[in-house]
C-alpha cells in the first residue's frame, strides 16, 4: 500500500488530500472538505468508446446501462431506491476516454454509497430479461441524438477529424452494433477493463482519507490485476474537407476545427487562455462579431478538447442556410486576425480572470471538485492543485497566446461538418443525405 496526504490551503478554503494504492492496484484518491455535509464519489474506469473498434462500437456505454439493471445483491428497484431513499442519488456517463459511476450522499451515508457503487462495477449480472430492454432504451438514446443537430454534429466532426481511429466512433455506438451485442460479449469486456489497475475511486466531501480507504477495502473485492495498454492516436492532421449533410431541421448547424494539443502539451494553458478570448461566453470575439455585430447566430462558441495523446480544436455555430458561407468567412477572419496580432493586455486580463473564475466557481460543487480529483489522476497521475492551475494560467503571455494561435488556428487546415435543411430552399450541392 503506498500512501501521499497534502494539507491544502486557497482561497480561504482549507482541505486534505490524499491518495493510497492499494494491493489490488485500486487508486483512492480524496479531498477532505470538513465545511460540508455532503459527499461525492466516483468510480473511474480508464476505458472508454476510443477503446473499441468499429465492430463493438458502443460496449462501453452499454455496461454502464446494464449494470443498473440488476447485480448479484440487488434488483433494479433495489439499486434505484439505494441512496434516493437517503436523499442522495446515483448516475454514470461514458466518455471517449472514461468511464464513471458516482454518487453523492449526506456525509453519514458514505457506506452505503462505497456499497452501492462497488457493487455496481463489481456484480452486475447482465440480466438476459433486461437486456433486450436496455438495448432498445439504448436505440432509443441514438434517436435522441439523431434529433439533436447540435450534438449529432459532433459525432459528425470527430469522425472527420479521425477516420481510421477509435477517436472517431460515438460514443454511444450504431444501431448495428447495439443489436449486435449479446451478454457474453459484455461479460468479456468487463473482465479485461474493469480491473484493479484501471480503477480510480475519487472521493470529495466530509469524509476522511481513512474511512474511504477502509469502506474501499472492505467492498472491493477484485484480485490485482494491471490496466491494459492504451490505444494511441494517430498523430498526423487528417486533408482538410468539408461535407455538408441535408437534415430534417430549420437552421443550419456547423462545426469547423482541428487536431490540436493533447493534455499533458506545455500549449496547454496558453490555449485554454486563446479558446476563452476566442469563442467562451458573451464577451468573446466570436460573440461580438458573428451574433452582436452581424446577427448571424444565436449560438457560436469555441471549444478545446484535451485528451491523453491528442486533442481538438474547433468551432460550433448555428444559423439561417443563407449565411452558412458568410458566418464560416466571418470565423476564418477571426481565426487569422488572431494568429497575427497579439491579444492586447486588457483581453489577456480579462480572459485569465474568466477562465480562473469558472474553475473557482466550480470548486463549490463537492461533485466538480470530485470530478477534477478522478480526470486528473488518470491523466497525470497525480493530484494537480488549485494553485499550480492558477499559477499556470498567470504566467501565460501574449506571446505564448499568439504562438499557440499560429499553430491551430490555420482555416485553410480546418475541416468543416454542415448540417443544411432538407427542403427546397436548401442549394441543391447540399442535400445529401445521410
Amino acid at each position: 500500500m503506498i500512501e501521499f496526504k497534502h494539507t491544502l490551503s486557497s482561497h480561504d478554503i482549507v482541505s486534505s488530500y490524499a491518495k493510497t494504492v492499494l494491493s489490488s492496484g485500486i487508486r483512492v484518491i480524496s479531498e477532505q472538505l470538513p465545511f460540508v455535509k455532503s459527499v461525492s464519489i466516483g468510480i473511474w474506469i480508464d476505458t472508454g468508446s476510443r477503446n473499441e473498434t468499429h465492430e463493438n462500437n458502443g460496449i462501453s456505454h452499454f455496461i454502464e446501462h446494464m449494470v443498473f439493471k440488476g447485480t448479484t445483491h440487488r434488483s433494479v428497484k433495489k439499486i434505484a431506491n439505494s441512496l434516493e431513499s437517503v436523499g442522495g442519488y446515483i448516475n454514470a456517463f461514458t466518455g471517449k476516454e472514461h468511464t464513471c459511476y458516482y454518487a453523492r450522499v449526506l456525509d453519514e451515508y458514505v457506506e452505503n454509497a462505497v456499497d452501492v457503487l462497488s457493487d455496481l462495477v463489481q456484480h452486475g449480472t447482465f440480466p438476459e430479461k433486461e437486456f433486450e430492454k436496455e438495448r432498445l432504451v439504448i436505440l432509443e438514446e441514438i434517436k435522441n441524438v439523431e434529433d439533436d443537430p447540435d450534438d449529432q454534429i459532433q459525432d459528425y466532426f470527430e469522425a472527420m477529424l479521425f477516420p481510421r481511429n477509435s477517436l472517431g466512433l460515438p460514443v454511444l455506438g450504431t444501431p448495428d452494433t447495439v443489436n449486435s451485442f449479446t451478454r457474453a460479449q459484455l461479460v468479456d469486456y468487463r473482465a479485461k477493463y474493469y480491473t484493479g489497475g484501471n480503477i480510480v475511486v475519487a472521493a470529495a466531501g466530509n469524509v476522511t482519507h481513512e474511512r474511504l480507504v477502509e469502506l474501499v477495502e472492505k467492498y472491493f473485492t477484485m484480485a490485482a490485476a494491471a490496466a491494459p495498454a492504451k490505444p494511441r492516436a494517430k498523430s498526423h492532421r487528417p486533408h482538410p474537407q468539408r461535407k455538408d449533410y441535408a437534415k430534417p431541421i430549420q437552421q443550419a448547424h456547423l462545426n469547423t476545427g482541428i487536431i490540436a494539443f493533447p493534455v499533458h502539451s506545455p500549449h496547454r494553458y496558453p490555449a485554454m487562455v486563446m479558446n476563452t478570448l476566442l469563442g467562451d461566453g458573451m464577451s468573446s470575439r466570436l460573440f461580438q462579431n458573428i451574433r452582436e455585430k452581424y446577427g448571424f447566430a444565436y449560438t457560436v462558441y469555441s471549444f478545446l478538447t484535451l485528451m491523453e495523446d491528442t486533442g481538438v480544436f474547433g468551432v460550433y455555430a448555428a444559423t439561417d442556410v443563407k449565411h452558412i458561407q458568410k458566418t464560416i468567412d466571418l470565423v476564418s477572419k477571426e481565426l487569422r486576425a488572431l494568429a497575427s496580432k497579439p491579444m492586447t493586455a486588457t483581453e489577456l486580463q480579462r480572459s485569465k480572470a474568466q477562465l480562473k473564475g469558472n474553475i473557482l466557481l466550480g470548486l463549490e460543487s463537492t461533485s466538480h471538485r470530485m470530478m477534477r480529483l478522478g480526470s486528473g489522476e488518470l491523466y497525470f497521475n497525480e493530484f494537480v492543485s488549485l494553485e499550480s492551475i492558477v499559477k499556470n494560467i498567470d504566467i501565460v503571455t501574449q506571446g505564448d497566446v499568439l504562438d499557440v494561435a499560429k499553430k491551430i488556428l490555420q482555416p485553410e487546415q480546418f475541416s468543416t461538418v454542415v448540417f443544411v435543411p432538407a427542403n427546397d430552399d436548401a442549394p441543391s450541392a447540399q442535400k445529401k443525405r445521410i
